[in-house]
């Protein structure tokens, strides 16, 4: 999109959550006039993102998921950095790599899972082959798993970023470009298109627009995520670590000041209740086998969310024209992956605001439909959107 265009630009984001502020903060640096509009708080305390990791691991990813959301992935890594380089407020981003653990007893399951990766590193190029540890590298990449462990696997291009810091810079950011925030502030989308005051309104609600996305093939679930967050300084780990289990496979993504964000569970379920106590043992039981000093770590939080996820459990983007109304792009399906993904979706987003379709979702196999018919990565982009 280029200056002269947003400069006479008006937009409408409907959800502030990590998909909105990005939208948000990218276009009024473009010189657009944004208002974004929420049901929360400026704390973003209802949105998935806040209760989340923000591992940004395409190769770790790739045992579980597709390949589009791979190549989305290894797209973001780097445009995360740009992202976070042009906020006024510093944010944790780190890219040392995953540690891949696991115990003696699980040594087929992670040479299953080490193939697979291999194999996937065969097919897309892009990707690093891991590296595997024996006891004495293992002990010089992350030395306080190594009394425990006497092997690993080491993913060297991944990285994390600091999710909480994030969405506080964000808003920061919001605050400084002089955006309109309508917190606290239920609105329907549609409502915003009828009013002709914005050339697009954007749907960045996640789990808030499950009506909207009622009627599609492709529905909308949430899928219940819980995490913990610990302070354990006496645990060292220097990068995101995955322990393989054929139970309960944790992460472990240590942030700044001692914190970590511990997690695991992944349920088919709407519901935002309290985490169970069967979860909890078991994500603090598994922990403290990766490393002592976890038995006298303090819990900070015990939490969980729902995030928004497609029946394919895929990304999509969706374009409504319709004459007499603003133009609608609804964007949603980020899953479990938002924050390795969003760069990739926001550069899509951006593209198709800019000239009506995205190269950059053509060649990741972003999904894009519109009430003039289905694109994907093997068509072109039909519509004349916000154009």
């Amino acid at each position: 999109m280029n200056q002269s265009q947003s400069l006479h630009s008006k937009y409408a984001i409907v959800g502030a959550g990590l998909m909105g502020r990005l939208l948000a903060v990218a276009l009024a640096q473009l010189g657009a006039q944004v208002n974004l509009y929420d049901q929360g708080g400026c704390d973003a305390r209802g949105a998935a993102a806040r209760i989340a990791a923000a591992m940004l691991a395409p190769l770790a990813e790739s045992a579980i998921t597709e390949d589009s959301v791979v190549r989305m992935g290894i797209h973001s890594l780097p445009r995360w950095k740009q992202l976070i380089d042009t906020l006024s407020t510093p944010v944790f981003f780190q890219q040392d790599g995953t540690l891949i653990l696991w115990h003696r007893q699980d040594a087929s399951e992670a040479e299953r899972f080490t193939n697979h990766l291999e194999k996937n590193c065969l097919h897309n190029p892009q990707l690093t082959l891991p590296q595997k540890l024996n006891s004495a590298e293992l002990r010089h990449i992350e030395p306080g798993v190594a009394d425990r462990f006497m092997q690993g696997l080491y993913l060297p291009d991944e990285g994390q970023l600091d999710n909480r810091q994030l969405l506080d810079a964000l808003l920061a950011e919001l605050n400084l470009l002089k955006v309109n925030c309508h917190w606290n502030q239920a609105v329907d989308p549609e409502q915003l298109r009828a009013n002709h005051q914005y050339e697009c309104v954007i749907d960045c609600r996640g789990n808030g627009a499950k009506d909207a996305w009622s009627s599609s093939v492709n529905s909308l679930r949430g899928v219940r995520g819980e995490v913990v967050r610990l302070y354990a300084p006496e645990v060292k780990l220097r990068r995101p670590t995955r322990l393989i289990h054929p139970r309960y496979p944790i992460y472990i993504a240590p942030k700044e000041n001692d914190v970590y964000v511990v997690g695991a569970t992944e349920i088919e379920s709407d519901d935002l209740s309290e985490m169970s106590v069967r979860s909890a043992m078991e994500l603090l039981s598994a922990v403290y086998t990766v490393h002592s000093g976890f038995a006298e770590a303090r819990i900070l939080e015990m939490a969980t969310q729902c995030r928004p996820t497609l029946k394919n459990n895929l990304p999509e983007i969706r374009v409504q024209k319709d004459k007499g109304l603003s133009d609608l792009i609804m964007i949603n399906g980020l899953y479990r992956h938002g924050f390795m993904i969003s760069p990739a979706v926001l550069d899509s987003t951006l593209e198709l605001l800019a000239s009506g379709q995205s190269n950059t979702a053509l060649e990741l196999g972003l999904s894009i439909s519109s009430n003039f018919g289905k694109t994907d990565s093997t068509s072109s982009h039909k519509a004349s959107l916000c154009a």
